[in-house]
């Protein structure tokens, strides 16, 4: 589950923040003043950091210089300052993006899974290779290997676009609110059950045994792994 700090010193912000951000799935931490925010971030280990600039006692540009000297958690900042020169600053400082209040959710939830996708261990290697199938990314295909030689496999798009954000994180537990809201996005009311039929028609493609799955594993409760 992707962890979200969100600092804001407006109770408003913040309980609206952590109702949408809850809803949609994400696992959310509150603070209402940078020296708060500071020590969550050491405690809590956020994946990115919701950050508003005007805060009490140590302020958000601060804030984002201190994080910089020893962390690369994504900052996104959240202000009503709406100059150029507040944006350079905040970007010049570290944060790696500027939204400004009024604020759209769907903006803000798109912009906040860019952060945390840059954020991410790159995929050097192209093709991601199993002893079963393997996976181009560059080309966008799929290929089994059998006795014969390999034959390619065709998946659906929405096929494609899970079997793609599980390689590109192989290894790492993906969840399914992270899988849902990256394929079918934050408008779109996709149940887990719907994601489970996909991943099973992935499986009955690609796995040599669908019931057991050797690569595209469950984690209860959690979400999936491309081991």
């Amino acid at each position: 589950m992707t962890r979200v700090l969100v600092v804001d010193d407006e109770p408003q912000i913040r309980r609206a923040l952590s109702t949408n951000l809850r809803a949609r799935g994400y696992d959310v931490e509150l603070a209402e003043s940078g020296e708060e925010a500071l020590q969550l971030v050491v405690d809590r280990h956020p994946d990115v950091v919701v950050l508003d600039l005007g805060l009490p006692g140590v302020d958000g540009l601060e804030v984002v210089r201190s994080l910089r000297t020893w962390s690369r958690v994504p900052i996104v900042v959240l202000s009503v300052r709406e100059a150029e020169r507040d944006k350079v600053a905040a970007l010049d400082a570290g944060a790696d993006d500027y939204v400004t209040k009024p604020f759209g959710m769907s903006e803000l939830l798109a912009r906040l899974r860019a952060a945390v996708r840059r954020s991410a261990p790159a995929v050097d290697e192209p093709v991601v290779d199993t002893a079963d199938f393997c996976v181009d990314l560059a080309a966008k295909q799929v290929r089994r290997h059998t006795p014969d030689g390999d034959v390619e496999v065709h998946l659906t798009p929405t096929e494609w676009s899970l079997l793609e954000l599980l390689a590109r994180r192989r290894g790492r537990l993906v969840s399914q609110a992270d899988l849902l809201l990256e394929v079918w996005g934050p408008a779109n009311e996709r149940s887990s059950d719907h994601l489970r039929v996909h991943m099973a028609a992935i499986r009955r493609k690609l796995e040599p045994d669908p019931s057991r799955p050797r690569w595209l594993v469950t984690e209860p409760g959690m979400g999936y792994r491309f081991v």
